[in-house]
């Protein structure tokens, strides 16, 4: 495992380092730059200026300059559902000092799948900003009993199937549905975010990964009401450090077995954690129902819980809510997870909580300096269908 760690860290930071490299050899070539205000976008925040984005970006896209630049001044930008598609003759950074914000009327946005989505792009870097979804509206009405017909919502920034992607200083409000999604993606690099939407908002998640490989997520914040970063089919190679958790419901691989056919996840490395207030810490999740998928080469390091109701836990039995369970045995085999020096306070007695496929048992499961406690009760740990060990100092009375 310790071999692994380095080698995937060798790699991570080398790809890094030319993603940084590239943007510093566009700074000393030829660079274009676009105004957005020039293109008739209004920043008083109630004028439409989806279409001046748009051309911004065709501008922007279509030059034939090494690197471009589309620059937004600060203000507040009324906008409405955007794809900004690839190929570019360079590459093309958002320098954003204003606000872009979405109708205050949450079925405007609420219909697209998407609110600012980049499609086939390599090469794109977004600098700064901030996103405002108001997605508050649409929350209370999918939270409301008295009605049924609310839409999905969108997703406030996505990436699919682009390569070479940074996005830096950014912060994401109340977002509709997820905050930011890496779709079919390689080498991204996200760092300094801040993700924020209220505890109780629904499937706001931070930030999701699939399909994708060779993503660092460093130096952000989440606070939300779903999974603050969910890791889902087919993600290879992801890093995250020094990353806050609270609220939320923790960092998640999973949901997986949602398709017999699936995509496997390795290497997933967080390390300099902080939960605080969460529904769950560490989770690893599959429906229980057949499936190709699998989950190996995890490793949670440095990691301090605040009050977490679920510090760590692999749950192969996953049905939120418990309805419409397949009552089945999962087919996703779950195996090298370490869990090294996990530290703090637990919401609930059961801060280690293993509850592994009957069918594929656990393997490789390691708990290293595990230190939790609870607040007048005394900590306990379940285990089934696990195999693994103990080593070192483990507060809990361990069940490996």
């Amino acid at each position: 495992m310790t071999k692994l760690t380095s080698c995937f860290a060798i790699v991570v930071f080398i790809s890094l380092h030319i993603l940084y490299q590239s943007s510093a050899s566009g700074d000393q070539n030829s660079t274009s730059t676009y105004n957005v205000l020039k293109f008739g976008a209004k920043r008083n925040g109630v004028t439409d200026s989806t279409q001046a984005f748009l051309e911004t970006w065709s501008a922007a896209c279509g030059t034939s300059s090494d690197s471009s630049e589309i620059y937004v001044p600060k203000g507040r930008y009324l906008l409405g559902a955007m794809a900004f598609k690839g190929d570019c003759n360079s590459h093309v950074t958002f320098r954003i000092d204003g606000t872009l914000v979405a109708s205050p009327d949450y079925r405007v946005l609420g219909q697209a799948n998407n609110w600012f989505s980049f499609e086939r792009v390599s090469g794109v870097t977004i600098i700064g900003g901030a996103l405002d979804a108001k997605g508050s509206a649409l929350w209370a009405c999918k939270l409301s009993t008295k009605t049924t017909s609310c839409p999905n919502g969108a997703t406030t920034l996505s990436f699919t199937n682009s390569k070479d992607i940074r996005v830096e200083g950014l912060m994401s409000l109340n977002s509709q549905m997820f905050h930011i999604v890496i779709n079919g993606c390689q080498d991204v690099l996200i760092q300094g975010v801040k993700v924020i939407a209220a505890g109780n908002s629904p499937n706001t998640d931070g930030i999701h990964v699939q399909f994708s490989k060779n993503v660092a997520i460093f130096d952000t914040s989440i606070k939300t009401g779903d999974d603050c970063v969910s890791i889902g089919p087919g993600t290879k190679d992801l890093w995250m450090e020094r990353i806050f958790c609270g609220p939320g419901h923790g960092i998640s691989i999973g949901s997986l077995a949602k398709d017999l056919v699936e995509e496997g996840v390795q290497n997933v490395t967080l390390k300099n954690a902080i939960f605080k207030g969460t529904q769950n810490g560490l989770r690893i999740k599959s429906w229980a129902r057949p499936s190709t998928g699998f989950v190996q080469g995890v490793q949670f390091l440095d990691v301090k819980m605040i009050n977490v109701q679920n510090p760590i836990i692999i749950d192969q039995n996953y049905c939120p809510h418990n309805l419409n369970c397949p009552g089945q045995v999962s087919g996703v085999k779950v195996s090298d997870v370490l869990y090294q020096n996990i530290r703090g306070t637990s919401a609930t007695a059961v801060a280690i909580k293993l509850d592994c496929s009957a069918a594929n048992p656990c393997s490789g499961v390691r708990l290293e300096n595990v230190n939790l406690t609870c607040r007048k009760q005394a900590i306990q740990s379940y285990c089934t269908n696990v195999n693994g060990k103990s080593v070192g100092t483990v507060q809990t009375s361990s069940c490996l």
